[in-house]
């Protein structure tokens, strides 16, 4: 691949997003401790929901998450009712590489094609406020259920927290997930998972009912005015 001096060294927009760190840049917090997850992406949080539907009418104006829909129907999709959503927001300068929130084994991956540019018709030309200006920032819940995504089941090492899922959401033209690890594969804490190309997107990371989670949001409130928290810092501590 060619190399642009005068684009500070990268040859694309695609090459800028997937860049890498330099080793030591972005440390995992505490890789000797499984009560601590660390945060999947270099990204800013949007929401935590608990005790969350099976299934939703998720189109509906207030954006509830569905994990039938959002999970494409999987057959462990049951087995997370009732538990908790964290979704985060990536912007278009964000890193868009994703990384292990735990120790453990990969159980199963795959992509879920979907549609661009969908957008929940409350955040659209039905909003008394005006259309969303930048189309699918504030429809992000609506997203993970109808946008690209990436499944990425993880078994944690940690029994109190068993079974999760890493789903990336590919938001506006990004639809290309690309998953780097396999089923079988064994993860650390921070280890790649895959990456988005082309653009800012958006990733939820879900976890079974009974798993009690403390978040730490560094002093801020979760919400579209929210700013990166870095990748592989601490993200929350199963209690």
């Amino acid at each position: 691949m060619i190399r642009r001096p005068d684009y500070e060294g990268f040859a694309s927009w695609d090459d800028f997003f997937t860049r890498t760190f330099r080793p030591g840049v972005r440390p995992v917090s505490s890789p000797a401790d499984e009560d601590v997850i660390v945060n999947a992406c270099e990204s800013a949080p949007l929401q935590v929901q608990t005790g969350v539907s099976l299934g939703q009418p998720f189109w509906l104006k207030g954006q509830a998450y569905s994990l039938e829909n959002m999970l494409d129907f999987d057959e462990t999709a049951p087995s997370f009712e009732g538990g908790t959503v964290y979704q985060a927001f990536l912007s278009a300068l964000s890193y868009h590489r994703w990384h292990s929130p735990v120790s453990g084994t990969i159980r199963k991956v795959r992509v879920v094609n979907g549609s661009y540019y969908l957008g929940n018709q409350y955040q659209g030309f039905q909003d008394p406020d005006g259309a969303d200006p930048s189309a699918p920032n504030n429809s992000q819940p609506f997203l993970t259920s109808v946008a690209t995504r990436a499944l990425i089941f993880i078994e944690a090492d940690n029994p109190k927290i068993g079974l999760m899922c890493v789903v990336p959401v590919g938001m506006a033209e990004v639809s290309s997930c690309e998953i780097t690890v396999q089923a079988g594969d064994r993860v650390k804490k921070g280890d790649q998972l895959g990456m988005f190309h082309f653009g800012g997107s958006t990733h939820c990371l879900v976890f079974r009912p009974g798993v009690e989670l403390a978040f730490d949001f560094y002093g801020q409130t979760p919400g579209l005015e929210a700013t990166n928290l870095r990748v592989n810092t601490a993200l929350a501590r199963v209690r």
